[in-house]
């Protein structure tokens, strides 16, 4: 056997080289072919921005049908809480992509929940024997504490997100934690306005409607 130096290449290679070069005869058949383009991102923002606003129509009927005046004044605080939501995503120049609909999806839910605690509050009161402004007072205030705790936790976990997310859930994070402190704002200071103007400069309150 002839040995060969280090560097040097042998001109006799084996014949068995030549032929792996040769591809193997073997058939491909195409079971599935998919065409990705720029039309796809456009269409999934779309057809999350329509389950939104759906998803918003029907919350505001619900609260109207469930909760007659009192349901309308929450569907006004979340007119109000989603035109805070938009205006601060726009003043720090945030791109709308589907995380962040999901987080404006899931603000709507936090901000209808506020409402709904402090009315089933208000009912409580009221079956108990107080008169309507007392059971507004003791409706409010008794659920200050869970609103409270409640959006502190989603709001620190928007925190963590963003802290060590990426990308789009970097995006969620965001519209979750303005949502959210938009909606503390809206659902229960602007409400308890609201019930104010309504029912507290009036003389004496027969009924609450709720």
């Amino acid at each position: 056997m002839k040995a060969y130096e280090p560097g040097w290449i042998s001109s006799h290679a084996p014949a068995s080289t030549s032929s792996m070069k040769v591809p193997l005869p073997a058939p491909v058949t195409i079971l599935e072919e998919r065409t990705v383009g720029p039309s796809l991102g456009a269409d999934s923002i779309r057809k999350g921005v329509i389950s939104t606003i759906a998803g918003a129509i029907a919350v505001v009927l619900f609260m109207i049908i469930y909760y007659r005046l009192s349901g309308l004044i929450a569907d006004v605080g979340l007119g109000l809480n989603l035109l805070m939501l938009i205006a601060c995503m726009a003043a720090f120049g945030a791109t709308l992509t589907l995380p962040g609909i999901a987080g404006i999806a899931l603000t709507i839910g936090m901000a209808v929940d506020t409402n709904i605690l402090i009315f089933e509050r208000i009912r409580e009161e009221l079956r108990v024997g107080k008169t309507p402004r007392a059971a507004i007072d003791a409706g409010f205030r008794r659920a200050f504490t869970i609103i409270v705790d409640t959006h502190a936790t989603v709001l620190v976990t928007a925190v963590i997100l963003y802290n060590f997310g990426t990308g789009p859930v970097r995006g969620f994070a965001v519209s979750l934690f303005v949502g959210l402190a938009a909606s503390l704002f809206s659902a229960y200071f602007f409400s308890r306005l609201l019930f104010d103007l309504l029912y507290g400069l009036r003389g004496k309150v027969a009924k609450v409607s709720i």
